[in-house]
């Protein structure tokens, strides 16, 4: 099972910091928050406060075992998933998302 996380990144090409995806192959929900931060900072300075009302990290939802078996995801494995809403992650298994 994994998480899929939103972590809010500050680029130099936009105003406010942008949210970036990533789904994550660890089972622990603070772990899978804290990979991905790890993994945004390699796009750049993680958000330090809200931004128009979403938290700097944001564990979005469980991933199943369906849902991570349908993308490959290994565990322990971090993905990054861009920018824009990973639809196709949430319709494997949309109960799961928020």
């Amino acid at each position: 099972m994994g998480w899929m996380v939103g972590v809010m990144v500050e680029l130099a090409e936009e105003p406010v910091p942008v949210r970036h995806f990533f789904a994550v192959g660890v089972e622990d929900r603070a772990q899978a928050e804290w990979k991905a931060i790890d993994g945004a900072q390699k796009i750049g300075n993680v958000a330090m406060s809200p931004v128009g009302g979403l938290e700097p990290v944001h564990a979005i939802g469980e991933l199943t075992a369906r849902t991570v078996s349908a993308h490959g995801l290994r565990p322990g494995e971090l993905r990054p998933l861009g920018r824009q809403t990973p639809r196709v992650w949430a319709t494997v298994e949309r109960t799961r998302l928020g």
